[in-house]
């Protein structure tokens, strides 16, 4: 392990030689100096771990150097004062000291202090390892007990949680070994699907909740009257997302419910969303709405009805006396008119929002360079969103609301997967051009690569022509056509994708908030 190298800067450093000698006899590299002008020309032209800095000095003062020390650094800075005063200790931590130690300080306090933050990172990248290490048995015993759809639910979450911890850890080793044990996971979770989904569809009872019943069962039994309930949709929220922003909500509302859901194939917002809204497969949306309902293949927009089908789901529910708005932020204005509303809102039973920034997202980092830098892993892709979320109009309207007594149910209508393995497949003109899923006639593939629904009713889907069958692509693979093949194949390895089957795109979270 590197030697960690430590500034001390206080303008009676003679009488700390004894404290430098047992840092120096403890591993780290001490240097020190007697003013802030030579500390701040020191920082500049040195790397440290951490400056150990005197409050009260002539000249200039510590909370000055700090300032300074911050514009050239971000180094970890530890004020030493012997002045508790609150307005002090304020302007420290506003101006970012990362802790405060008070006079007189002994030894073993600043090597507490210096540990904490050194070493922190450290130890908890080993617990982490080591925790994983014993928990990776267990998932995999998990795995092969042949669980049913609720304990795909929790080994999921499982992952997620560990796919969060292992950003703490410090080990490529173990990082490698979850990566693969993910892997392992997805191929599990494909054949679970392919041997169970045509049952969920034919037999309701045996099955979990899914898109088209998602409002009956999870989201119209949480609306009371006198209580607004907001249901927010998030496009293409995975699981792991919504962990990066649950502590931006936390900061205003109180998890009651953590819980997931099963979106239905194709795991695409024409489908999903549709299903969502109308409480129907998209089979029968087609059979009821038939002008309403648009194939892959037609002109014109696929989710221009969405609140006409939730009209028609709440009459079915006998629940039409529910007042409720509808409201779909798909630019920047809309969300700034949500910002300016919100308030109105207050009014109604159910409040809709479809929010689809994080869809927009996943598709322009397919197109732009810059954004394929950005989101380059599902590190940076959560990081992307939750820097989103928290400037967000939606945040900033949510917060407007919190002092009032709502709830929130947070939703999405599928996940995405980062797509590695192309796959080949052939169709006429009509086929479909998403890389996850594909339907037309005449489709030639090999069948260990993908689930296919030669009869699209027994996955509950329209059959746009004659002999159309529905192919999904599965774990980390996507469709390619064999013409121009190499120039697609690269083109989209590596970006996020939806349509197919996989945990993230598959098990999707819905969660119950209430204000604090």
């Amino acid at each position: 392990m590197s030697v960690a190298t430590i500034l001390w800067v206080d303008d009676e450093i003679e009488n700390l030689q004894s404290q430098k000698l047992f840092l120096e006899n403890k591993g780290y590299e001490v240097h020190t100096r007697a003013n802030g002008f030579d500390a701040i020309d020191f920082v500049k032209d040195n790397l440290l771990d951490v400056v150990l800095l005197d409050e009260t000095m002539p000249g200039i003062t510590g909370l000055e150097t700090l300032q300074k020390i911050k514009e050239v650094s971000n180094i970890p800075v530890v004020m030493i004062t012997k002045n508790e005063t609150e307005n002090l200790m304020d302007d420290a931590i506003g101006s970012q000291i990362t802790d405060y130690l008070i006079k007189p300080v002994n030894p073993n306090q600043v090597l507490l202090c210096l540990k904490k933050i050194i070493d922190n990172k450290r130890l908890v990248g080993e617990k982490t390892t080591s925790a994983y290490q014993q928990q990776f048995r267990n998932l995999f015993m998990a795995l092969n007990s042949n669980p049913d759809y609720n304990e795909w639910m929790e080994i999921y979450k499982k992952l997620v949680y560990w796919e969060l911890e292992m950003e703490k850890s410090n080990s490529p080793e173990m990082q490698e070994v979850f990566q693969t044990q993910k892997q392992e996971a997805n191929t599990e979770f494909f054949k679970f699907i392919s041997r169970n989904y045509a049952g969920w569809i034919g037999n309701k009872a045996k099955a979990p909740v899914m898109s088209h019943n998602l409002f009956e069962k999870k989201i119209l039994p949480q609306v009371e009257r006198g209580i607004p309930t907001f249901f927010i949709l998030i496009d293409n929220l995975r699981f792991d997302q919504w962990k990066s922003i649950q502590p931006i909500f936390a900061e205003s509302f109180r998890v009651t419910e953590e819980d997931s859901f099963y979106s239905i194939l194709p795991t695409a917002t024409q489908y999903c969303r549709n299903a969502i809204f109308a409480g129907m497969l998209p089979v029968d949306i087609e059979k009821n709405f038939p002008n309403k309902w648009k194939n892959d293949d037609e002109e014109g927009s696929k989710n221009s009805y969405e609140e006409e089908f939730f009209k028609a789901q709440l009459k079915r529910l006998k629940r039409e006396d529910l007042k409720y708005s509808y409201t779909k932020v798909l630019h920047h204005n809309d969300g700034q008119q949500l910002l300016n509303n919100i308030h109105n809102l207050m009014n109604n039973d159910l409040n809709i929002i479809v929010y689809n920034f994080v869809d927009m997202m996943s598709h322009a980092r397919t197109e732009m360079e810059v954004l394929k830098e950005l989101a380059a892993d599902e590190i940076s892709y959560r990081s992307l969103t939750k820097s989103w979320f928290e400037y967000s109009p939606l945040h900033q309207a949510l917060k407007k609301i919190a002092d009032k007594k709502i709830n929130i149910v947070l939703a999405t209508d599928h996940g995405s997967v980062r797509v590695n393995t192309p796959c080949k497949v052939i169709g006429d003109k009509q086929t479909t051009a998403n890389l996850r899923y594909k339907h037309g006639r005449n489709l030639n593939y090999e069948q260990k690569e993908v689930l296919a629904f030669r009869d699209p009713k027994q996955a509950g889907l329209p059959v746009p022509n004659i002999n159309s069958s529905y192919i999904f692509a599965k774990e980390d693979g996507y469709l390619c056509y064999p013409n121009n093949y190499n120039y697609y194949v690269n083109y989209y390895r590596n970006t996020f994708q939806h349509g197919g089957i996989s945990m993230e795109e598959m098990i999707v979270p819905v969660i119950k908030m209430t204000s604090k």
